[in-house]
């Protein structure tokens, strides 16, 4: 029998500025650590207006942690130290495994607007410095599960049968756009005792099933570990948002610019390493 999961905090995004000058929704970061664990930070990039992102991410080092970013429309070129060099055009997804280190950077193009998300997912001690590596997906290849009333994007995770194309992630992720109609009503099981968030980016939700219409765009909704089902209802307008859920970690959390580490010494030890140019082990 399910139990719909109990929704425990709700979050509005914040507009802040980040790499050479980016203009950013932040749904969560530091500041919220541990209660999204394994999840770090979220980021809502998409503007209209070139000024607020083309400065984009210029070379910044990362370790111990993944990068998640979905890009719904325009263009992100991607490039690293290590000869790596792409771009994540619209519906791509890039699952970018840091472990243990990367120097990258990430340059949003076009001047007609872009449409984004980036998400960062927490590695165990035990994984922090394995082997950087790369899941670059195509739009072409993330299948749709369509149901009554929702059309449903498995970017990782299953649902009826349908798995998304991101595959052996230490978190076992779930990671699903969902667009669903007008003023009906959205069922999906998680796994309980696993962290699960909507992030809503157009138009209104509700708690479903007779409930009112309370959370509108840029709203966050972190669900209590209990339970094994979201449940949530369309405003008049539709609504369209993330489903994002993944298994805790629970272990302590040393956090410093793009680095994420157990401990306050492993961190000295990474930009010691970054000073003295031995960051990147592969």
């Amino acid at each position: 029998m399910k139990e719909i999961k109990r929704i425990k905090e709700i979050f509005k995004t914040q507009q802040v500025m980040e790499g050479a000058g980016v203009r950013l929704s932040r749904g969560f970061a530091n500041t919220e650590v541990p209660r999204f664990d394994p999840f770090l930070l979220f980021d809502d990039f998409s503007a209209k207006n070139p000024a607020d992102y083309l400065a984009g991410f210029p070379w910044h080092p990362h370790r111990g942690i993944e990068t998640v970013t979905y890009i719904l429309d325009g263009d992100v070129r991607h490039q690293d130290s290590m000869g790596n060099e792409g771009l994540i055009g619209k519906g791509d997804i890039q699952w970018m495994t840091a472990g243990s280190g990367i120097i990258h950077k990430e340059m949003p193009e076009g001047v007609h607007g872009i449409k984004g998300f980036q998400l960062w997912v927490n590695l165990p001690k035990t994984s922090k410095m394995m082997k950087p590596r790369y899941q670059d997906i195509s739009m072409h290849d993330v299948p749709e599960v369509i149901v009554p009333h929702a059309r449903i994007k498995m970017i990782a995770g299953s649902r009826e049968g349908v798995e998304g194309p991101v595959k052996d992630i230490i978190a076992e992720p779930l990671y699903v756009d969902v667009l669903l109609d007008a003023e009906k009503d959205f069922v999906f099981p998680v796994t309980s005792g696993y962290t699960t968030f909507v992030y809503l980016f157009e138009g209104e939700l509700g708690t479903g099933i007779e409930g009112s219409i309370i959370y509108d765009k840029g709203t966050i909704l972190l669900y209590a570990r209990e339970g094994d089902t979201v449940q949530l209802r369309a405003g008049s307008k539709g609504a369209h948002f993330l489903l994002v859920s993944g298994k805790p970690i629970g272990e302590p959390v040393a956090w410093h610019g793009p680095i994420v580490m157990n401990t306050h010494q492993e961190l000295a030890t990474a930009f010691a390493e970054l000073n003295e140019g031995t960051f990147i082990k592969q």
